[in-house]
């Protein structure tokens, strides 16, 4: 089971957290604070994966991110850094080579940005669990979702312009 997941850059900054086990908000800041410490001051060539409290966190740095999973003690490490590559694939494809500098400088895109990582993220897990390894599922999915959310946007749009006309 993943019992959570974090992303965050190089500086430590999370970006992202998904829990899937209950932690209060000071645990989740400790957690955070003493994983974040961990990975970052870890070499680049040593292995993915540490030990910690009982349990097992695998992580992998793509450009200046890092994507965590923390895992049971006998869940399988190359299966979640296969699930971490694939969230990874996903995001990339779905934001066509998004970088932290576009979160960065386009912050009128950051909330979208988050939104749509965790709506690919919820479609990926579900309770900590694996759901759906499919890629073209996913974005089907993550298609559908949109085209929910334009629709919305237009009545919404035309809903305005009615209050506004009936003034």
């Amino acid at each position: 089971m993943i019992h959570f997941v974090i992303l965050n850059n190089r500086q430590g900054k999370v970006r992202l957290t998904k829990w899937y086990s209950t932690y209060s908000q000071k645990e989740r800041s400790k957690v955070i604070r003493e994983l974040t410490g961990i990975i970052l001051s870890r070499g680049p060539k040593l292995c993915n994966f540490v030990e910690w409290r009982g349990l097992k966190v695998v992580y992998k740095r793509y450009a200046g991110l890092y994507f965590s999973m923390c895992i049971d003690q006998d869940d399988n490490e190359l299966e979640t850094l296969d699930i971490i590559h694939h969230y990874v694939e996903m995001l990339d494809r779905y934001f066509l080579n998004v970088c932290e500098l576009d979160l960065i400088y386009n912050f009128h895109k950051v909330s979208l940005f988050v939104i749509l990582a965790y709506y690919i993220l919820d479609e990926l897990l579900l309770a900590g669990e694996l759901q759906e390894s499919s890629r073209r599922t996913i974005a089907r999915l993550v298609a559908a979702q949109d085209s929910l959310v334009e629709t919305a946007r237009e009545q919404a749009s035309l809903l305005g312009d009615l209050v506004k006309q009936a003034m």
